[in-house]
């Protein structure tokens, strides 16, 4: 069906007519002191609550989280890892990139009156694609292992009345997140919903190099450990960079599929094969960046991540009050119409956690070939 488009001047730039992309041209319209009131609105800058009370589900009293859920049954989980960015960074940047910006959802949230949980990054360490192998810094976490985390942490909070489950990721290993999902749903069955969102991915146009025509935007492509995650460094967790010792680097190609085959990490220029598709056509990163840089990282500036962060966070915050539009805190998809269980084995799961009749997960019998 024919849609209609908001354009822009960049002819590659454009969104669709409809509640997401009028969002994002409201954000790519907006001047910087408009996108300044936006993050002010959600409390950016801020420190981490990572250790303040009542952020974090595991941090609450869990009177408090209760009382909460029975608001909004949403959940986002941070997904993190530890990985080399560079001289000047921290290898935990993943991870409080993800924290900070589910933090400031959060705030936003619960001025609204009805407060997303946050969970704690269940994953500290990651999975990553073959090419960051033997890199000193980066701790590497096997795929398997990565999968079972996840869908036992998401088997856990849809046991606990977390129902709806957005994994917020800004790390390169899309594919075994979006694994863990389609996993979780073929082993239980269960009337949910799940979704990764890949931050940066979802907010791609505010990535595009623009600089030498508006200075608040980056101007080098979205790649690794550059201007773009340095600059949102810089603006959600400063204290951790160090831009006094601050090196580029580029990555070495192996002569062969460089121009034009494969996108970078955001899919700046919808080439026909995202990065994660390949492996070979460059020089690992041990022998061709050591440095763990793929970029300019010296470029760096928190200006340029304003409208990118204002992005991630009104999207979030809009997808947050989609999901309960439709399905209000306690209420799923028709287990009838979403599962091939019986109704009466999954009706008693479905109660209040710990109500009278209950039965938790681990109850249920199993069925199916995906009981591994």
């Amino acid at each position: 069906m024919y849609q209609k488009y908001l354009t822009t001047n960049y002819p590659n730039i454009f969104f669709e007519d409809n509640k997401v992309g009028r969002l994002k041209k409201r954000i790519w319209d907006a001047s910087e002191e408009e996108i300044d009131k936006i993050l002010a609105d959600y409390g950016i800058p801020a420190e981490s609550e990572l250790g303040k009370a009542g952020c974090y589900i595991q941090n609450t009293p869990r009177n408090k989280v209760l009382e909460k859920r029975a608001k909004n049954d949403i959940v986002l989980v941070p997904i993190g890892c530890t990985e080399n960015h560079g001289i000047h960074s921290n290898s935990g940047l993943d991870t409080f990139m993800c924290t900070s910006i589910c933090e400031a959802v959060r705030r936003k949230t619960a001025k609204n009156g009805q407060e997303v949980a946050l969970a704690f990054p269940p994953l500290n360490y990651g999975g990553h694609p073959y090419h960051h192998l033997g890199m000193a810094g980066t701790v590497m976490v096997s795929e398997k292992a990565i999968v079972e985390t996840l869908i036992h942490v998401m088997c856990g909070l849809w046991d606990d009345g977390f129902r709806k489950i957005i994994l917020v990721n800004n790390h390169g290993m899309d594919w075994m997140l979006e694994s863990a999902i389609q996993e979780f749903f073929k082993r239980f069955q269960l009337p949910a919903f799940a979704t990764v969102v890949e931050w940066h991915r979802a907010v791609r146009e505010f990535f595009y190099p623009l600089g030498d025509e508006r200075p608040d935007f980056v101007k080098t492509p979205f790649v690794h450990a550059d201007e773009s995650e340095t600059s949102v460094a810089l603006l959600l967790f400063k204290d951790m960079i160090d831009m006094s010792v601050v090196v580029d680097a580029q990555s070495k190609s192996f002569g062969m599929l460089d121009d034009g085959f494969y996108d970078g990490s955001v899919d700046s220029f919808h080439r026909p094969n995202k990065w994660s598709e390949a492996e070979g056509h460059r020089v690992i990163e041990r022998f061709g960046t050591p440095e763990g840089v793929v970029g300019y990282p010296s470029y760096g500036d928190p200006r340029k991540a304003k409208r990118p962060i204002a992005a991630i966070c009104e999207y979030l915050n809009l997808m947050v009050e989609d999901i309960l539009s439709a399905y209000p805190a306690g209420k799923v998809p028709d287990p009838k119409k979403f599962s091939l269980r019986p109704y009466e084995e999954i009706e008693p799961c479905l109660r209040e956690p710990m109500s009278e009749g209950w039965k938790s997960v681990h109850e249920l019998p199993r069925r199916g070939t995906f009981i591994d």
